[in-house]
C-alpha cells in the first residue's frame, strides 16, 4: 500500500486533476475489458469459427509488410539526408515529412483514380500511344496495393524519428569506418542500423499502430481486417456485443505487439564516451552518387506527395463550385471547431499530468505517463466501442434515475470530443514531456525557495520555458484530429460532417472528383502546420 501513502503525501490540485484525467482515459478501455468476458452469442461463434482467422492473418500481413518496408524507406532516407550533401537536401529535410499531411485513405482513392481504366495513365496509353493494357497489372485494390499505400504515406514516422536521432550522433564511428575503407553500404548496415535501432523500432511502432487503426484504406480496397469487422458487426449486424469481443481480441494482439516492440528495442545502449563530441556533418556527394541520392529522394517525394496532390488539384478544378458551397463551409467549421476544442483539452490535460509526473517520485508518477499512451496504442474503432458502451451506460443510469428526460451524452458532440482526447492525449503529452525534460526542475525549485507554490511557479516560470513544446503538442494533436476517420464516422452526432468524413463518403460513393476539395483542404491545413512546426519550433 506504499503507492497509496505516496499519493496522499503528494496530494495537491495537480495530483487530483491528474488522477481524474487518468480515470477518464481508463474508463472506455475498462468497459471493453469487463464486457469482453460476457457470454458469447451466435454471431460471435460464427465470427470466431469462420472469419476470425482471416482478420488476424490480414492484419498481421499488413503489420509485418508495412513495418519492414517503412523501416527500409524511412531509415535509408534519414541516413542519406543526415550523412550526405546533394541538390535540394535542405528542402527534403522537411519535404519528406509532408506525406503525413495526406491521410492514407485519401491517398488510396487518389491512386486508384490515377491508375484505373479511366485514370490518367491508362487514358494516356490508349489515346496517345494506342496501347491497351491488361487490367490485372493495374489493379491496386488488393493486399499489395494496400501495403504500398500505407508505406508511402506512413514512412515519415520512421524518417522523422531516425533523422532526429542521427542528427545528434557523434561522427567518430562513421569517420573511423571510412578511414578503414568501409563503403557507404557497409557503414549503413553495420554501424548506422545498429546505432539507430531504437529509433527505427519506435518509428515502426507508430506506423503499425496507424495501420491497425485505419478503416478508410482497408474498407475502400476491400481488405478484411479487425477494424472493418468491427464496423460491419456493429452497424451491419447491429451486434455491439460481438463488436466488443472483436475489440478485446484486437487489444490483446496490440498488447503482444507492444511487448514485442520492447523486446526488439533490447537493452543495448549507445552513449558518448567523451564530452568532446563532434556531431555528424553531411559529406558532399559528387558525380553519379550525387544524382542517385537526389533521384531517390525526389522519387519518393513525388510518389508520396506531388503526384497525388496534383491529381487532387485537377479533380478539384472539375468541381470548383464546391468552394462556394454553404455545406462545405459548414463542414470546414465543424472540423476546425472540434479539432480546436479537443486539441485545447488535450494540451491542458497533458500539461497537468506531465507536470505532476515531473515533480513527484514513486510508482504513481511513473505509471501515469504509461496510461496516457494507452489511447494512442488502441485503434479508434476500439476506443469508439468503449466510449459508446460507457456513455450509453451513463445515459441509462441518469434516465432511470430521472436526472434527464432522454439520452443526452451518447447523442452529443461531447462524446466525439471525449474520444479525441482519449485517442490523442499521448501525442501532446510526448511533446510537453520532452519540454519539461529539457528544462528540468532547477528553475521550479528556485521559485519554490523564493516562496512561490507549485502552481504559481508553473505559470510564472515553467510555462514560459516550455511554450514551444506546448504549442508543438497542440499542433500535432490538431493535425491528427483533423485527419481522424474511424472515431468520427462512429461517434459523430446525426448530420454532423467533418472534412475527413466528407471526403471518405464521396470516395465510397465513387464520387472521386467531389472528394478532392475536402481532401485538398485537409492536406493544405496539415502541410502548413507541419511546415510551421518544423521551422518555427526548432528555434525554441
Amino acid at each position: 500500500m506504499n503507492w497509496i501513502r505516496n499519493i496522499k503525501s503528494n496530494m495537491n490540485s495537480w495530483a487530483i486533476l491528474s488522477i481524474v484525467f487518468i480515470i477518464l482515459i481508463l474508463l472506455p478501455n475498462l468497459s471493453i475489458i469487463f464486457q469482453f468476458f460476457s457470454e458469447p452469442n451466435e454471431n460471435w461463434a460464427h465470427i470466431r469459427e469462420y472469419m476470425l482467422n482471416t482478420y488476424i492473418k490480414n492484419s498481421l500481413i499488413l503489420v509485418v509488410a508495412v513495418g519492414v518496408l517503412s523501416a527500409i524507406v524511412g531509415s535509408s532516407l534519414a541516413w542519406i539526408i543526415s550523412a550526405y550533401q546533394f541538390p535540394l537536401r535542405n528542402f527534403f529535410q522537411w519535404g519528406l515529412i509532408l506525406p503525413l499531411a495526406i491521410p492514407p485513405y485519401i491517398g488510396a482513392y487518389t491512386y486508384h483514380g490515377i491508375i484505373n481504366y479511366t485514370g490518367v495513365i491508362q487514358t494516356t496509353l490508349r489515346n496517345q500511344f494506342g496501347v491497351t493494357v491488361d487490367q490485372q497489372y493495374f489493379d491496386i485494390m488488393n493486399m499489395p496495393g494496400t501495403i504500398f499505400i500505407f508505406v508511402i504515406f506512413l514512412f515519415p514516422y520512421v524518417f522523422t524519428i531516425t533523422k532526429a536521432f542521427l542528427a545528434r550522433q557523434s561522427t567518430s564511428l562513421i569517420e573511423n569506418a571510412r578511414l578503414l575503407g568501409s563503403n557507404p553500404w557497409k557503414i549503413y548496415f553495420k554501424i548506422v542500423l545498429p546505432l539507430a535501432r531504437t529509433s527505427i523500432v519506435a518509428g515502426v511502432s507508430l506506423v503499425i499502430l496507424e495501420v491497425l487503426n485505419d478503416y478508410g484504406v482497408v474498407k475502400y480496397y476491400g481488405i478484411q481486417t479487425f477494424t472493418t469487422a468491427i464496423f460491419q458487426t456493429w452497424f451491419g449486424l447491429g451486434d455491439l456485443a460481438s463488436a466488443i469481443k472483436l475489440s478485446g481480441t484486437l487489444m490483446l494482439i496490440i498488447l503482444g505487439l507492444l511487448i514485442a516492440e520492447r523486446v526488439l528495442r533490447g537493452r543495448k545502449r549507445f552513449s558518448f564516451t567523451t564530452t568532446k563530441v563532434k556531431l555528424l556533418k553531411p559529406v558532399q556527394l559528387k558525380g553519379v552518387s550525387k544524382w542517385v541520392a537526389f533521384s531517390y529522394a525526389t522519387t519518393v517525394f513525388a510518389v508520396a506527395f506531388i503526384i497525388p496532390f496534383i491529381q487532387l488539384i485537377y479533380w478539384a478544378t472539375l468541381t470548383y463550385e464546391q468552394f462556394f458551397s454553404e455545406d462545405l463551409l459548414s463542414v470546414i467549421g465543424n472540423t476546425i471547431m472540434v479539432a480546436l476544442i479537443a486539441a485545447t483539452l488535450i494540451t491542458i490535460m497533458a500539461i497537468v499530468i506531465s507536470n505532476f509526473s515531473r515533480l513527484h517520485r514513486g510508482l504513481t508518477a511513473k505509471l501515469f505517463p504509461k496510461v496516457t499512451i494507452l489511447g494512442y496504442s488502441i485503434p479508434g474503432a476500439v476506443i469508439a466501442v468503449g466510449i459508446v458502451t460507457l456513455f450509453i451506460g451513463i445515459d441509462k443510469f441518469m434516465y432511470q434515475n430521472t436526472l434527464v428526460s432522454s439520452y443526452v451524452l451518447s447523442t452529443s458532440i461531447f462524446m466525439l470530443v471525449f474520444a479525441y482526447v482519449v485517442r490523442y492525449l499521448a501525442v501532446a503529452y510526448n511533446s510537453i514531456e520532452s519540454g519539461f525534460e529539457r528544462i528540468g526542475t532547477s528553475f521550479t525549485e528556485a521559485s519554490r525557495i523564493l516562496g512561490q507554490n507549485i502552481t504559481k511557479s508553473f505559470f510564472k516560470v515553467d510555462l514560459k520555458l516550455i511554450r514551444g513544446a506546448i504549442f508543438g503538442g497542440f499542433i500535432l494533436a490538431f493535425i491528427d484530429i483533423l485527419k481522424e476517420l474511424p472515431l468520427t464516422l462512429i461517434l459523430r452526432p446525426f448530420n454532423f460532417e467533418t472534412l475527413a468524413t466528407n471526403a471518405f463518403q464521396y470516395a465510397s460513393n465513387e464520387m472521386i472528383h467531389e472528394a478532392a476539395v475536402p481532401s485538398i483542404l485537409i492536406i493544405i491545413i496539415s502541410a502548413i502546420a507541419i511546415y510551421f512546426f518544423h521551422h518555427v519550433l526548432e528555434r525554441e
